[in-house]
């Protein structure tokens, strides 16, 4: 093997969508609760964020960190004593980040109706070396329709947050340039 061979450069090859795709299931209990007596909202939020990492770091195939998490929507109340599953799969690869999709679905723990969705979210990972440094992942190859329109969504999904983040940098710049140092 060349240093070429060994680049981060070099090319790493894709992996399918269905390689890191995982639920987390848990089982919510009355330690579980707001002052409403539902499910406190970040709990949920831990569960996306739990499942959504393991997601990341099974597709880098290393540790992946928490970047941002964008429109999680809580679409229906989670009651003490509902089996919640949490299914997370990457939607979308950059250079060295990941935006990973996860839906909140929730049933009762002891009755055979379906499970129904009561949240969702979009996550961004970023892959770190063992130096917290970014570090390269593997293309995500879409299999199904559904994957396909996922990874389009991602990109633009991708394209607002980078355009959000360059005005914002922008007006800043200007009222720092207009003597407001805030």
């Amino acid at each position: 093997m060349t240093n070429q061979d060994r680049s981060p450069e070099a090319e790493i090859p894709g992996k399918p969508t269905s390689a890191s795709r995982t639920t987390l299931s848990h089982i919510m209990t009355g330690s579980d609760t707001n002052l409403l007596g539902t499910v406190h909202g970040g709990v949920i939020m831990k569960l996306v964020d739990d499942a959504a990492g393991a997601v990341a770091g099974r597709h880098s195939g290393g540790p992946a960190v928490t970047a941002s998490m964008d429109e999680m929507a809580f679409l229906e109340p989670v009651r003490v004593g509902d089996l919640v599953h949490v299914k997370a799969q990457v939607n979308w690869t950059g250079r060295s980040s990941m935006e990973v999709g996860v839906r909140v679905l929730a049933e009762r723990w002891n009755e055979s109706t379906p499970a129904t969705q009561v949240g969702s979210a979009y996550l961004v990972f970023a892959a770190v070396d063992e130096d917290g440094k970014p570090r390269r992942v593997p293309p995500v190859i879409p299999e199904t329709e559904k994957d396909k329109r996922r990874y389009q969504e991602a990109q633009i999904r991708r394209t607002h947050r980078l355009a959000r983040r360059r005005a914002i940098m922008e007006l800043r710049e200007k009222r720092i340039a207009e003597g407001f140092g805030d």
